[in-house]
């Protein structure tokens, strides 16, 4: 064999699963069909987004201070300048995560895989010359794209994706944002902040409603308060493009007018051109493959991680999932456990964050608990920062105090999240609400909400 592991993909799961393999001693090789390593995390989705939501919030901050307000009055930032200081990240990260490749001897293949046989890949470049490779182990990292459904014409410069939203070569004045899930509700949230009018659509009716309930109400009132206009339980029939606007057509006759469109309603595995069958496999309608507790496929030497085995499709997620995969691979063993203790972070404005059951699922499991909470308005670094829109719920175990669920929903929800996800992914009597009330948290620090929630909740009981 060429290599002991081939992992076809270099974003977060590939890394993972290829930094695991080579610093046991493997012969690993990393497949990449771009010109450079990272990914559609790294070069489309989540470093460019969140850049870009960073920058946003930076301008809306500025344009909301007491003390710059005025200055900001006739403030104009067109968007395309507003992407450039996510080129910049991207490039440093780049950099950054080739040199791991470099540095540890992980040899990188520049082309499109594709399936040979069982244990052996071809790898096509730009101009067409193919090499095959053969492998023990194969990890597929390929990620997923936006879900393009045939009927809409995503060649009109008017209807756009979450990978070509980027490209926009000025600041349009509304956006009509088709799917309200993770990513729909982000940009309807960064365009709301940008003072443009938005339309968020959603087919379902409720937003996000894997959240707890009270952290749904929460978004749902402050993406209304920054001006968007919300359709629930409506689904597309149609698009209309014209050279100056595109319309939405609902089944419902309802129709929504705007300059573009985003399409944010799902995502389906970068499966197609792999020539899956020729290894004994079968991607689902999106693109997914099964996989087991340990990422294994229907082949039990090709592993599969990130967004193409399905949810939660997340980059933290799927650099674990690639770490696991390739531990399990080399020892025939890995703790796959490890993967379940990954909190939600969802960067609308105010971000959200989770971590562990919600109230609506401890009810339906007739689990006894109480809650509590630190409204952020109540801190005193928020009131310093000027984010004090927010809060920290903790539900926890009416009788042995374990922390049950953590929902956080303000300024820095995604980092405050962690404080939490450490005592709560301790076994026994680690995971215990009261170690909140007997720590000493820095002041003032968002931090401190943990133990105001704690006392909050403690006093509840009875």
């Amino acid at each position: 064999m060429d290599f002991d592991v081939l992992v076809i993909g270099s974003g977060p799961g590939g890394e993972g699963a290829a930094m695991q393999a080579v610093k046991a001693g493997r012969r690993v090789a990393v497949v990449e069909k771009y010109h450079e390593v990272g990914g559609g995390c790294l070069h489309w989705s989540t470093i460019p987004s969140k850049s870009l939501r960073h920058t946003i919030s930076h301008l809306a901050d500025f344009r909301t201070h007491p003390v710059t307000a005025s200055l900001a009055q006739n403030l104009h930032i067109d968007f395309p300048i507003l992407v450039r200081h996510a080129e910049a990240v991207i490039l440093q990260q780049a950099a950054m995560r080739r040199g791991f490749y470099d540095r540890n001897g992980v040899r990188l293949l520049q082309g499109t895989a594709s399936f040979v046989e069982a244990h052996t890949v071809a790898v096509t470049d730009r101009s067409g010359q193919a090499e095959r490779f053969t492998a023990d182990h194969i990890i597929l990292a390929v990620g997923s794209r936006p879900y393009r459904p045939p009927e809409v014409d995503f060649t009109h410069p008017r209807v756009l994706d979450s990978d070509t939203l980027l490209g926009l070569k000025s600041t349009p004045a509304s956006i009509t944002v088709y799917g309200a899930g993770v990513v729909g509700c982000e940009y309807a949230s960064m365009f709301c902040n940008l003072g443009l009018k938005v339309n968020l659509v959603n087919t379902r009716d409720k937003l996000l409603s894997f959240l707890d309930d009270e952290i749904i109400d929460a978004i749902k009132y402050h993406l209304r308060d920054q001006g968007a206009l919300m359709h629930h339980n409506e689904e597309c029939e149609r698009v209309e493009t014209r050279g100056d606007c595109v319309v939405l057509h609902m089944r419902s006759g309802r129709k929504l007018k705007s300059d573009v469109l985003l399409w944010a309603n799902g995502r389906t595995g970068n499966t197609d051109g792999l020539c899956l069958e020729r290894a004994g496999l079968q991607a689902d309608s999106r693109g997914s493959l099964a996989v087991n507790e340990f990422y294994q496929t229907k082949a039990a030497h090709i592993y599969a991680v990130g967004d193409v085995s399905g949810p939660p499709a997340l980059a933290s997620a799927a650099y674990d999932q690639g770490r696991l995969a390739a531990t399990h691979l080399l020892k025939g063993a890995s703790d796959e456990r490890l993967a379940r203790f990954i909190p939600t972070g969802i960067y609308t404005s105010p971000e959200i964050s989770s971590l562990g059951r919600t109230e609506r699922e401890l009810i339906a499991a007739k689990v006894p608990y109480e809650v509590g909470r630190s409204l952020f308005r109540n801190l005193a670094r928020a009131q310093i920062s000027g984010h004090s829109v927010g809060m920290l719920k903790l539900l926890f175990h009416r009788e042995t105090f374990e922390i049950l669920g953590i929902h956080c929903f303000g300024g820095q929800a995604a980092e405050i999240i962690h404080i939490g996800q450490i005592v709560m992914t301790q076994k026994g009597q680690g995971n215990d609400l009261r170690y909140f009330v007997n720590t000493t948290f820095n002041y003032p620090t968002m931090a401190e909400a943990y133990r105001v929630a704690a006392l909050n909740g403690l006093n509840r009981l009875v």
